[in-house]
């Protein structure tokens, strides 16, 4: 494992629960979930309910991930995080530039790293579209690397959330396209002085072989030079219990679980306690 700085360590320690586990509740949606609900257009009306189920789960998280737009300076005002949950504040702008098969990233304009810390955030989170053999590729490790390098400079924890697509746009990635994909992202992008690396379950969903499931989480251990969590990437919920039984038991150090919901009176949300 590489040496941390004091303070990185202290904010791994706030978003963490005492065992060094993570279990984070993700908020920092937004064009996905304006697009679930046309209501939520309405940018109070977005921020309401992201308010209220922050409200109501952090106390149940070690960590809550907002977006800085609507969300994050707006639960800290209203005391919606506990003081024993951890803040982890969105960089990134939501969707992505370029074209579908060599795609790029930009940090939400008028935001940056120094300003996540200002406002209290114990971590950063960048998500990054990211394939290995993209004309891009070499594009976005620049960019998570300057991120890294902010976060250095700032003492600040980087979560780095790579996503996986396929070089066809005509096509999704097949398993096995996906586990190298997935593979080979955590081997090179988390060289890049990131500190925590959320993978994506390295296999297409419909792959039900776990002994395959656990060969290819340990690989992701293998790779990866920092801890990694697991993302739910809206699987079943029975699908995603195994799934963090298998990666956690294969290394991986915890979980991170997005909102599933379309209205606010019927979302629902599902904590796991993680084993690792």
């Amino acid at each position: 494992m590489k040496p941390i700085s004091i303070g990185k360590l202290r904010g791994l320690q706030q978003i963490s629960s005492k065992r060094g586990t993570f279990t984070a509740l993700a908020l920092d949606h937004r064009q996905n979930l304006r697009k679930a609900n046309p209501s939520f257009v309405n940018e109070e009306e977005l921020s309401r309910f992201k308010l209220d189920v922050t409200s109501a789960l952090a106390p149940e998280s070690t960590a809550v991930l907002l977006d800085p737009e609507v969300s994050a300076a707006q639960a800290i005002a209203q005391r919606d995080i506990p003081n024993n949950s951890g803040l982890v504040v969105a960089l990134e702008s939501t969707g992505y530039t370029g074209n579908a098969t060599s795609r790029q990233a930009r940090i939400i304009p008028g935001w940056s790293v120094e300003k996540a810390k200002r406002m209290g955030a114990s971590a950063v989170k960048l998500l990054v579209y990211y394939h290995p053999d993209s004309p891009t590729a070499k594009e976005i490790e620049d960019f998570t690397s300057k991120v890294a390098d902010d976060c250095r400079r700032h003492d600040l924890v980087l979560m780095l959330e790579p996503l996986s697509y396929s070089l066809d746009e005509n096509r999704k990635l097949t398993s096995e396209e996906k586990y190298y994909a997935v593979i080979e992202t955590a081997k090179r992008l988390t060289s890049l002085n990131i500190d925590i690396l959320k993978a994506e379950f390295p296999l297409d969903v419909n792959d039900k072989d776990e002994s395959r499931w656990r060969k290819a989480c340990e690989e992701i251990s293998a790779a990866s030079v920092t801890p990694w969590i697991l993302l739910s990437a809206a699987v079943e919920y029975e699908t995603f219990v195994q799934q963090v039984g298998v990666a956690c038991a294969a290394g991986a150090s915890g979980l991170l679980w997005g909102v599933p919901c379309g209205r606010r009176q019927s979302c629902s949300m599902a904590m796991i306690e993680s084993g690792s």
